[in-house]
């Protein structure tokens, strides 16, 4: 059993065969998916999927979408939050290396994010990419109670600072390139167990040495388990007990299994 801690389930990619994805998911052992929400529109869209499908969701404003906030767009938020499927505020964070919105806008939704959290109490699906050590000077200045450091692939200083900071850390298909992927091979040693969890990032980051690769190299949940026997190898420790630990640590991070969580999909998945 395996808990997606991040998918991109509402991307456009998945449209023509959602439900053959989940039922593929589902017979690999992942139990379990958090659909990510990127904008509010997004995540009204993650959470449609999460009410249908028996998943859960995120709401949030990625960086990239940072310039197309508004007055409107924390009180939107704030109304998702409310359902009891949404387990998460997020995506959201600082994006410095493509830098779709500028760093005023991004900092600015992010600190209005964060805030967002601590009034909700709910946990933060974080995202930094080439923004340390900005990035952490803004969570430092937040008593938020959880958050995870989604799809982590930065450096040593990088890691030491979130854990600091007492971030989770999320491991994606990124372990899994020789190429890009060999440091964190080494770094995902020094990640406590109790604070491990696992993603796919889907339909992105497929798992570079996955045989054979799937058709247009689209990233499902299905494939969790490959990243779960790569980061187990690097633990030196059995993939079962890998499996067992990541489930637990995203059930309590989440609080997937409190009461009122759980309910029945409306329909049937595909065989």
């Amino acid at each position: 059993m395996l808990v997606d801690i991040g998918a991109n389930l509402a991307h456009a990619s998945f449209h023509g065969d959602l439900e053959a994805v989940l039922a593929r998911a589902h017979a690999a052992g992942v139990t379990r998916i958090v659909v990510t929400g990127t904008s509010v529109a997004d995540s009204r869209a993650a959470l449609a999927l999460a009410e249908r499908y028996d998943l859960f969701s995120t709401a949030g404003v990625h960086p990239h979408h940072a310039r197309e906030c508004d007055e409107t767009t924390i009180d939107s938020l704030r109304r998702l939050l409310e359902h009891p499927r949404v387990v998460a505020v997020g995506e959201c964070g600082l994006d410095f290396n493509r830098n779709y919105s500028p760093h005023p806008d991004q900092e600015k939704w992010f600190e209005a994010q964060l805030a967002l959290a601590v009034e909700t109490r709910k946990p933060l699906f974080l995202h930094s990419r080439d923004a340390h050590p900005r990035f952490s000077q803004i969570l430092a200045a937040f008593k938020f109670e959880r958050a995870v450091a989604h799809c982590f692939t930065g450096s040593r200083e990088e890691l030491r600072a979130y854990l600091d900071l007492g971030l989770y850390i999320g491991i994606t298909g990124w372990i899994c390139d020789e190429r890009r992927g060999r440091p964190l091979l080494e770094l995902v040693r020094e990640i406590p167990a109790d604070r491990l969890l696992l993603e796919t990032d889907a339909p992105y980051l497929t798992p570079r040495d996955l045989h054979p690769q799937p058709k247009a190299r689209r990233n499902e949940p299905a494939f969790l388990p490959h990243v779960a026997r790569t980061v187990a190898r690097a633990l030196g420790r059995p993939f079962e007990d890998v499996a067992e630990q990541t489930t637990r640590n995203a059930l309590r991070f989440f609080a997937l299994d409190e009461p009122g969580r759980a309910a029945r999909p409306q329909r049937p998945l595909a065989a």
